[in-house]
């Protein structure tokens, strides 16, 4: 059992709140003029996204893929399943992919691979957070949050297990 003293705030709701502004003033930038896709990856970046939309001053429509590589584990198993697809066509459109943490690279690899193949006119990836002391893949990252310790992190939708999603900082997860 993880008890709330295990936790240590690594960024601050004030931190995130300030870097999902600076994000949106540069996706709004960038996409001035078109109606971009964005597709959150469940279940860890909805609230990122749905923080990030609020502040995007574009027409959108938005999309959601379920993905699973970790189950109950703190370890990647490095095997990717998508769960639930994306519904949207993808073909022909602007996409922006909605992720809360990049980790080892092998996850997002798999989905914009998956989304490539789909032939959209454009696919960019926007990350909360990055870890690349782990990365085993290279990922290209055109929108980025922060960069984090290669420490366990929850909160701000990131679980252990399915718990403190609800956090409203981002916390390390301490032994």
């Amino acid at each position: 059992m993880v008890f709330q003293s295990q936790l240590k705030i690594l960024i601050s709701r004030d931190q995130i709140a300030e870097a999902v502004d600076r994000l949106a003033r540069e996706i709004n930038r960038d996409y001035q003029g078109k109606q971009p896709l964005l597709i959150s990856v469940l279940q860890g970046s909805f609230v990122f996204m749905a923080d990030l939309i609020r502040q995007l001053d574009l027409p959108l429509e938005l999309d959601f893929v379920r993905l699973a590589s970790y189950g109950a584990a703190r370890e990647s198993s490095g095997k990717v399943r998508v769960v639930q697809g994306v519904k949207t066509p993808v073909e022909g459109r602007d996409i922006l992919v909605i992720e809360d943490i990049v980790d080892t690279g092998i996850t997002i690899c798999f989905l914009l691979d998956y989304l490539r193949k789909k032939k959209p006119a454009s696919l960019k990836l926007c990350t909360l957070t990055d870890k690349p002391s782990r990365r085993s893949v290279p990922v290209p990252i055109d929108y980025l949050g922060f960069t984090v310790p290669n420490k366990f992190i929850v909160g701000y939708g990131l679980d252990f297990d399915e718990k403190f999603r609800n956090l409203p900082h981002i916390c390390t997860l301490e032994d």
